[in-house]
């Protein structure tokens, strides 16, 4: 069998270990200390851990999931495998009907199709049209749209039933009844986006609310007589919040506070990147909006923050070096929680026997030095 032989590895309920790690048809089938039926598939000098989830990352490499087509999947696919992410949430916007719908067939036919250059696409996150127009952050505001069963039923059969995550605003009329109907169909309701006060939040969570996308930003903030999105976030347990933890769409402290009030399973880092990842500053698009990319930020002419270019691989190493999370926490955060809150733990998000065959190796600096997607390596640092 194929494997890593005399490697350090993050298992689970265990810590940092020096095993051995064997694997047959994409799926890890032996950890132990036998080495002598492993062929290595290559040389390992750094620290073996799962491999990256990002449930909420629009694009890389110049492509966006709202372009709609495989080619553009793909590149997302090779760019974000190089910063150890190994499965993603396809995320769209708040635009026309017809992108959205364009968005989702695509995905569809490449899932269906199950080949990619890099991670795996495992679903979508819609994010949007069911938004505030008080809360559109980057998004269209000529888009925003009240929550919709049927529009939502409409969508999730266009994309061959592989949307996990739908972000939206409870407080908006017709927003609860589609938390509701999420929950029910064993999907992920998200809370952002909103103007939603603490009643509101207390409500959703009530009908099955599971998530808050980009905890902080695009949502009412915590105030002593309305403790908003932010605070009911880390009240409910019942929520995972997500986190861009860039230093730019959070300071070190915030991210500090979150992680100290939530239970550890319920905190997820999200890259929420957008095309201009992996590519040099200048001018970039999202949702047909120009963005000005400079010094690691992405923003609107406006000044709006317009997602992200961060890697996940540097959302680790700042939560750990400037927030002062331990090592396996952060991957934790990176791997096992997306993975629960997302539904595909029983297969992903920790190194087991059983699981897929899907890692990052990280050297000191945090460096991914190569990823392994179904056993197979698909980026190597040389």
């Amino acid at each position: 069998m194929k494997g890593f032989k005399n490697v350090k590895a993050y298992l689970p309920d265990v810590g940092v270990v020096t095993t051995n790690i064997g694997f047959e048809n994409g799926k890890i089938v032996y950890i132990g200390d036998d080495a002598s039926q492993i062929e290595a598939i290559a040389e390992v000098d750094g620290i073996v851990v799962p491999g990256f989830i990002d449930q909420h990352i629009h694009g890389a490499g110049g492509s966006d999931g709202m372009d709609g087509t495989e080619k553009d999947l793909q590149i997302i696919s090779e760019t974000v495998a190089r910063e150890g992410t190994t499965a993603f949430l396809v995320t769209t916007m708040t635009q026309s009907p017809e992108n959205i719908s364009k968005a989702l067939v695509a995905v569809k036919e490449v899932m269906q199709k199950g080949e990619f250059a890099g991670a795996e696409a495992i679903g979508v996150h819609l994010e949007g049209p069911f938004i505030s127009p008080k809360h559109v952050g980057a998004q269209p505001l000529e888009y925003v749209a009240k929550p919709s069963v049927e529009i939502f039923d409409e969508y999730d059969r266009l994309s061959g039933g592989n949307i996990k995550i739908v972000t939206l605003a409870p407080e908006q009329e017709g927003g609860a009844e589609l938390v509701e109907h999420l929950a029910k169909l064993g999907k992920v309701a998200s809370i952002g986006h909103t103007a939603s006060k603490y009643a509101d939040v207390e409500s959703a969570v009530k009908v099955g609310a599971k998530n808050v996308t980009h905890t902080y930003n695009a949502q009412t903030a915590l105030h002593h007589r309305e403790v908003g999105v932010v605070g009911s976030a880390m009240l409910f347990d019942e929520l995972n919040c997500e986190l861009i933890c860039d230093l730019i769409h959070l300071c070190a402290p915030a991210i500090r506070l979150v992680v100290k009030n939530k239970p550890h399973n319920k905190v997820t880092l999200i890259t929420d990147a957008m095309r201009a990842k992996g590519m040099p500053d200048g001018i970039s698009e999202l949702g047909g909006q120009t963005v000005i990319v400079k010094n690691g930020e992405a923003r609107l002419e406006d000044g709006t923050l317009a997602g992200s270019v961060l890697k996940m691989n540097d959302a680790i190493k700042n939560v750990v070096t400037k927030v002062g999370v331990s090592f396996t926490d952060a991957i934790d955060f990176a791997t096992k929680n997306p993975a629960e809150n997302i539904g595909v733990l029983n297969e992903r998000g920790t190194i087991e026997v059983g699981k897929r065959a899907d890692f990052a190796v990280l050297n000191d600096s945090f460096e991914v030095l190569q990823t392994v997607v179904g056993g197979k390596i698909v980026y190597k640092n040389n």
